[in-house]
């Protein structure tokens, strides 16, 4: 922790009535202290499972309203004595993805260590330390410092300059969303975005020029292939480390790019190369396995398949919070935005308001309807990464959508020119819970 730091703007990322204190490590703690939510967490517990007690599931798939009623609580039988489970646990940890390689090829006949980014990541920061001082080491993902290996580069952003200081009011106001089609738009819109389709494709591109006249892309191979739009879409834009590009003229850092690997005795070889790359210790920067973990906690083999109908599929969560077959649970922290804090608080207040009985939820079948149309929208634009579930190009679209269910006035900004053209951002949302339109 003491060395983390935010890829966002502090402003962009953080809670709407909570700014950041003076360090990242006391950020929770201090918002848990100032809510009194202590007495409300239960430390040191793992969860094995969770299981729905009530409703067969055959019984299940007759119903036409969420839980049979429409509502959180009025359904049959608990979920683990409790009458409502949300799921916090996120993607990005818990189940690693770790690369499956021959048997002559895995990490065994490697005489150095092996570890995930997981595993390095949970060290305190004198053992990390210690663990990598004069080593030789290996990143195969997009980490730093020494030798990485990448197979499809992505378009990062460097921390200053024009693009970055104006990435707001290019990508991120109502007028930059009118330029998408969106999940559930009228024909007006569906107009404006296909008219405006030409101002899309030429703002994507002029970004991906940006950056390679920014940066030194061509020299070191690290053009995407893919457009700028796709890689936000499925919010994959990063920040670019600091001086990230000099350490690279420098040789400490060393990129190969490459579509596979093979472990040896003294390293790592790399796509057809002959020469192995020499390491002591080898950090494998390859993700996690998010719909895997989130699948092995529901003990019903039904709900397992609900969640996951197939590799092709996004989870289907009815605005990005409950299942439509899937009774008094909710998932937050699972769909992602390009500011996850903000895009996670809304869906709690939408949540709560649920829980409240305030919102009434259509009929499961228009709420598999919708998921549909989201998931549509997102293979559109996230394209081979749609399975991020990202929301980020479309975020005021889909947070206008919450803000009607808990009948709040979407249009937060003063003025017809503000609203339209100042980028949203977490601000624009605070006091949200109190509002009524």
């Amino acid at each position: 922790m003491q060395s983390t730091r935010l890829q966002n703007e502090k402003e962009d990322y953080r809670f709407s009535d909570f700014d950041w204190p003076s360090s990242v490590q006391d950020k929770y703690e201090s918002y848990a202290q100032h809510f009194n939510l202590y007495p409300y967490i239960k430390f040191h517990s793992r969860v094995i499972y969770i299981d729905y007690v009530g409703a067969s599931s055959e019984e299940m798939k007759t119903w036409d309203l969420w839980g049979g009623t429409g509502t959180a609580f009025n359904s049959k039988g608990g979920v683990h004595q409790a009458e409502f489970v949300i799921l916090c646990i996120g993607r990005f940890s818990g189940l690693p993805s770790i690369p499956e390689l021959p048997p002559a090829y895995c990490s065994k006949v490697f005489d150095g260590k092996v570890m995930h980014s997981m595993e390095y990541s949970d060290m305190e920061k004198s053992a990390a330390a210690e663990l990598i001082k004069g080593k030789r080491i290996t990143i195969v993902g997009v980490k730093h410092p020494c030798v990485m290996i990448q197979r499809n580069p992505h378009w990062l952003l460097p921390g200053n300059g024009f693009l970055i200081s104006h990435f707001g009011h290019l990508y991120f106001n109502r007028f930059a969303e009118l330029r998408l089609h969106k999940p559930g738009q009228n024909i007006l819109y569906w107009l404006l975005a296909t008219v405006l389709s030409p101002l899309r494709w030429g703002i994507s591109k002029f970004s991906e020029i940006y950056l390679q006249w920014k940066l030194p892309l061509k020299k070191y191979g690290l053009v995407p292939r893919h457009s700028f739009l796709e890689d936000l879409s499925s919010c994959q834009i990063g920040m670019l480390p600091d001086n990230f590009y000099d350490k690279v003229e420098e040789g400490s850092i060393l990129i190969k790019r490459s579509q596979s690997f093979r472990f040896c005795k003294e390293g790592l070889i790399v796509g057809r190369e002959d020469k192995p790359i020499s390491s002591d210790l080898v950090i494998l920067a390859t993700g996690y396995k998010g719909d895997q973990k989130l699948k092995n906690i529901f003990r019903s083999s039904v709900f397992q398949k609900y969640l996951v109908p197939s590799p092709t599929s996004t989870i289907p969560l009815y605005r990005q919070v409950i299942h439509p077959r899937i009774p008094q649970l909710a998932i937050l922290g699972y769909a992602e935005g390009l500011a996850n804090l903000p895009s996670f608080e809304i869906r709690c207040q939408w949540l709560t308001h649920l829980l409240d009985g305030n919102i009434k939820l259509p009929s499961i079948g228009a709420m598999e309807k919708d998921t549909a149309r989201w998931e549509s929208h997102m293979k559109q634009y996230g394209r081979r990464n749609f399975w991020r579930s990202c929301v980020g190009t479309t975020n005021i679209w889909y947070n206008d959508q919450l803000c009607k269910d808990m009948n709040c006035n979407p249009r937060r900004k003063k003025g017809f020119l503000a609203e339209w053209f100042q980028p949203y951002g977490p601000a624009d949302y605070a006091g949200l819970a109190d509002q009524k339109r």
